[in-house]
């Protein structure tokens, strides 16, 4: 507690204290970091003449070759059709695009959609402007672990049933949902199914066909490629209405000047990812059970939230009583390290807990100090470690000043 590197001070100085020397990014769920060989691709993108792929003129030539050559990569990641993929903004754009599209397409059907209590807020407030529309949607719950049960799914299809939306995997507790199962209940109920896979590509395989998935949401930031590029799969045979109109790009289903450079960037991600994601799992699982484990032996009332064996790979989350997750967060990016307590686009200005974290069925005064950790290809064990050194007095201090804890072990 005495050393430089993890004194904290109290928090009307907390704002003064000189931030440690030392950096470790362990918040990849909300961005990671550009690879380098992105980065050189980019770079040479930038050196190239680059027209308007969608001109009729020579100068469209290359980066019409290029943004297809990308498309090809991408499909490669997943194992689909490069017809089948469409480049978006960002993976909440490729979300809104794949509920709002494919539920105006197939509204002649039906109006009943189906999602989860924990999905991004993407789709929830996608849904939720359905509603407003006309359209029925049925929430599902999940269990403690924050797992969907395929025959909640089953139970919740009716004859209006035209579109069921689950995420492969939860960027806050690192839950990984039976989506084989699911979207064989959708395919023998010829439902559309589309699957939120922003935080698992690039973690874990994805293969579209042997899921059966009708429509798949990327992001490249997640897979060590550019921000500004999202990805939406549409498999063939598969309606969607366009959300953004007045014009032809991307085969009429995305108006609007492609970024070209951001797709050569998510291209480039995705063909890395594919090549280096078996090695790259195999140490996030290492260095995970290495946190979870130190985790557990330095620091009581501690709770690891998620599903213990189906969860993303170098995905810890967590939860400690009688502290809150934004003091610790504070206190760890003032000790150089980044972790993230909430959701990503999360609004902090609520101050309620997340939605995930309510799902799941913790109670407040626990889910208040949520903390989750996302590991990356560039982490070490030293950092893991350095980590691991750091919140235990964290939240020892903290502690120290709660009125709640203090009373607790007067009494006990």
């Amino acid at each position: 507690m005495k050393s430089k590197r993890t004194r904290l001070k109290s928090p009307r100085t907390e704002q003064d204290a000189q931030p440690s020397d030392r950096r470790v990014y362990l918040d990849h769920i909300s961005l990671t970091p550009l690879h380098p060989g992105v980065r050189d691709w980019m770079a040479r993108g930038l050196d190239r003449s680059l027209g308007n792929p969608m001109s009729m003129h020579a100068m469209g030539d290359e980066p019409r070759r290029a943004m297809e050559a990308a498309r090809r990569q991408v499909a490669d990641l997943i194992h689909a059709d490069p017809l089948e993929i469409y480049f978006v903004s960002c993976g909440t754009e490729a979300n809104n695009t794949a509920i709002r599209g494919i539920a105006s397409a197939y509204s002649r059907r039906g109006n009943h959609i189906i999602t989860s209590a924990i999905e991004h807020s993407s789709i929830l407030q996608s849904c939720q402007a359905l509603e407003h529309q006309g359209f029925q949607v049925t929430t599902l719950p999940v269990d403690s672990r924050g797992w969907v049960d395929p025959g909640d799914v089953e139970r919740a299809i009716t004859n209006e049933t035209i579109l069921i939306s689950v995420m492969m995997a939860n960027n806050e507790i690192g839950t990984i949902q039976p989506i084989l199962e699911i979207a064989r209940l959708a395919r023998e109920r010829d439902v559309v199914f589309h699957t939120d896979a922003v935080s698992a590509a690039g973690r874990i395989p994805i293969d579209v066909g042997e899921l059966g998935v009708g429509g798949l949401s990327l992001a490249a930031n997640q897979f060590y490629g550019p921000p500004g590029c999202g990805v939406l799969y549409i498999r063939r045979g598969v309606r969607l209405d366009p959300l953004l109109l007045g014009g032809v790009q991307e085969k009429g289903r995305r108006a609007g000047s492609e970024n070209i450079l951001g797709i050569l960037g998510c291209g480039r991600a995705a063909e890395i990812a594919r090549c280096e994601m078996a090695a790259w799992r195999t140490n996030l699982e290492k260095l995970q059970m290495q946190m979870q484990e130190g985790l557990q032996e330095k620091i009581d009332r501690m709770t690891l939230t998620g599903h213990p064996t189906q969860r993303l790979p170098g995905h810890v989350s967590l939860c400690l009583e009688f502290v809150e997750g934004e003091a610790m967060i504070r206190a760890l990016s003032q000790n150089g390290i980044a972790a993230a307590t909430g959701s990503a686009c999360r609004d902090y200005t609520t101050r309620k807990i997340s939605h995930v974290l309510e799902a799941v069925g913790l109670e407040i005064r626990l889910a208040q100090g949520s903390l989750f950790f996302s590991i990356g290809r560039d982490n070490t064990a030293e950092d893991i470690q350095y980590a691991l050194e750091v919140l235990p007095p964290i939240v020892r201090h903290f502690r120290s000043i709660s009125p709640v804890y203090a009373s607790l072990n007067e009494g006990g």
